[in-house]
């Protein structure tokens, strides 16, 4: 993954906060999820290094968790042999934000606002999108918007959108289940490509779940590539 993506990711789906032990940086979650509450290799680290990035862990009330590149396999054998086990594989996709905006979007089909309304909030809550997720999208210091999904006359699913740089990145899509199926997810990330393009950003990125299939062919079908993935690394007891 080059930089200007990366850089990308980290920053449109933010820890609240980071410490640092060895060559790894902690992040803060408070209770969001595994993204931003891992660690991860920031520079030189040693096996040695893993005592203190789980002393942070623990003073804050998080499982201790690594986040490890695909193509960091001296870690993730490190990591192996101190006990801790591989979890939710996850692949990062990317496509041309002009590749997106051709195709009109059927009217009343999706919608970019902010702040996000309370039917937007419910269909993430309905998910496993809770508050304090919702939080780390109100962390985000650039350009962000949040996508209403409409089908059949009602609200059917919500995302969020933020970019860094020229990058537009795309998190928390949830579609209720009512009208998954039925393309709901592609018009909103067409409308996320939309939003950027007037926001300057070439290109969108999001991460699926490699045991998704679902999605992955709906972004495959949009013309997303993978270009890079990782996993999480937790203690096994």
């Amino acid at each position: 993954m080059d930089t200007a993506l990366a850089q990308a990711f980290e920053k449109t789906w933010p820890a609240a906060d980071h410490a640092d032990a060895g060559g790894f940086r902690v992040g803060r979650g408070l209770g969001a999820g595994g993204r931003v509450s891992s660690a991860r290799a920031m520079g030189a680290w040693s096996p040695d290094d893993f005592a203190g990035v789980e002393a942070i862990h623990r003073g804050w009330g998080q499982q201790p968790m690594f986040r490890v590149p695909d193509s960091d396999t001296a870690l993730a054998d490190a990591l192996a042999a101190a006990g801790y086990r591989r979890d939710s594989p996850t692949a990062i996709m990317q496509a041309p934000v002009a590749a997106l905006t051709g195709d009109p979007i059927p009217p009343v089909t999706t919608f970019a606002v902010w702040p996000p309304l309370a039917i937007q909030r419910d269909i993430w809550s309905a998910g496993n999108i809770n508050p304090a997720r919702q939080a780390v999208m109100d962390r985000v210091a650039g350009p962000k918007t949040a996508i209403l999904g409409r089908m059949d006359d009602r609200a059917a699913g919500a995302a969020f959108a933020a970019i860094h740089g020229d990058v537009v990145m795309v998190h928390a899509v949830e579609i209720l289940p009512a009208f998954r199926r039925r393309g709901m997810a592609g018009w909103m990330v067409r409308q996320a490509a939309i939003w950027a393009a007037g926001q300057g950003a070439i290109r969108i990125g999001l991460a699926v779940s490699r045991d998704n299939a679902g999605a992955w062919a709906t972004w495959n079908r949009l013309g997303f590539t993978e270009v890079a993935g990782y996993a999480y690394y937790a203690r096994s007891s």
